[in-house]
């Protein structure tokens, strides 16, 4: 018989980290999580500064056979008005059984909330990996980006969820690019240059202060997506922090007019290349071995972050940012790229990455369900 547990024990906290090891033993696509920084995430993140969880595990005669968590967002909740909560963190297996108690859990909890409708998944929010994957399994994920089964979007639309929205991820490879992509990066960066705007790498020097930027321009550039929620100053700077110990600076480029950061774009090499390799996530006592040795055969990049404010957009920025990181990737020995991820109807980014001739390649979904009518 399944029963629900509430992870309040070491023990079940790493059961639930550990869970989807044991799911995806076989699967060649599946990249496990680092145990440290997936800890880390579930309890010490600056996001639970302001905000709340609670995680669930499925258990059958002592096996594990789903977990998920309850997300009480309250900075969304202040930002965009509406009272909806979320779901994260999700893994099951093909049960529906399993799959309706754990999000069972999650709609009991939000409800002693008041909030009746649900949302994901996210983990724990849009500033994290979000996202379900419903199209493009033949793959890993790259860095930062989620992964799981292909049964999953049946078991979540038997349990009564409906899309609300997709996000697409593009792949640029080395072998379709052309010359009419540089022509058009040429055309774009000259006008650029004739109104003022430069495009610059990202000050190592002074990080910091370019941080601060960024920062900006991030929690104005994104207000418009849906689930949006502006980061913390803490929660930024973590993950500024993160991505410095594998930032280059020719992948994280700042666009200014007259002194001003307008907009910026960030690339990271796919560090999931050589994570792959580390069984069940541990650094030791050879994790970290492998992912040093491995970390030198990376070939992949991926595009995560790319913004311009408002009253900068339409002026080829963004196709002139995606197109010089790629360029540069190219020339370090980087055969591919991934953009992502895109809001379908974010018709800006999706014509800038397609000017590149970027390709759509993967499909992740944002699931809705209202919980009481």
């Amino acid at each position: 018989m399944k029963k629900i547990i509430t992870v309040t024990s070491p023990a079940e906290l790493r059961s639930f980290i550990d869970f989807p090891h044991a799911l995806y033993e076989s699967d060649p696509s599946y990249v496990p999580a680092l145990y440290i920084a997936e800890k880390q995430l579930l309890t010490k993140h600056p996001f639970y500064l302001h905000s709340e969880t609670r995680l669930f595990l499925v258990s059958e005669e002592g096996r594990v056979t789903g977990r998920i968590a309850a997300i009480h967002n309250k900075n969304y909740v202040a930002f965009s008005g509406k009272m909806e909560g979320f779901f994260g963190f999700f893994d099951c297996e093909n049960d529906t059984e399993t799959a309706s108690l754990l999000f069972k859990a999650v709609e009991e909890w939000l409800a002693e909330r008041k909030i009746y409708v649900l949302n994901g998944p996210v983990n724990p929010s849009t500033n994290e990996t979000c996202g379900m994957l419903i199209r493009g399994f033949d793959s890993p994920p790259m860095i930062m980006m989620p992964y799981n089964a292909p049964y999953y979007e049946a078991l979540a639309e038997r349990c009564g969820f409906h899309k609300l929205v997709d996000l697409v991820a593009y792949e640029v490879r080395k072998d379709s690019l052309f010359d009419k992509t540089q022509r058009v990066l040429e055309a774009f960066s000259e006008r650029l240059k004739q109104k003022n705007v430069i495009i610059r790498p990202i000050d190592l020097r002074k990080f910091d202060r370019e941080v601060d930027g960024l920062m900006k321009v991030y929690n104005k550039a994104w207000d418009k997506n849906l689930g949006f929620v502006p980061m913390t100053e803490k929660e930024f700077r973590h993950l500024a922090a993160d991505l410095r110990l594998v930032l280059d600076k020719d992948f994280c480029l700042v666009a200014e007019m007259n002194g001003e950061i307008i907009g910026f774009a960030l690339g990271v090499p796919d560090i999931n290349q050589a994570q792959i390799r580390v069984k069940r996530g541990r650094l030791l006592p050879f994790g970290l071995l492998k992912l040093l040795w491995h970390k030198r055969r990376i070939d992949g990049l991926r595009v995560l972050a790319l913004g311009v404010l408002e009253p900068y957009r339409k002026m080829g920025i963004e196709a002139v940012m995606y197109g010089r990181i790629i360029q540069s990737g190219l020339v370090k020995g980087y055969t591919h790229a991934e953009a992502s991820w895109i809001l379908e109807d974010n018709d800006l980014m999706n014509r800038a990455v397609l000017k590149i001739n970027g390709k759509p390649y993967k499909t992740y979904r944002i699931f809705q369900k209202q919980t009481r009518v």
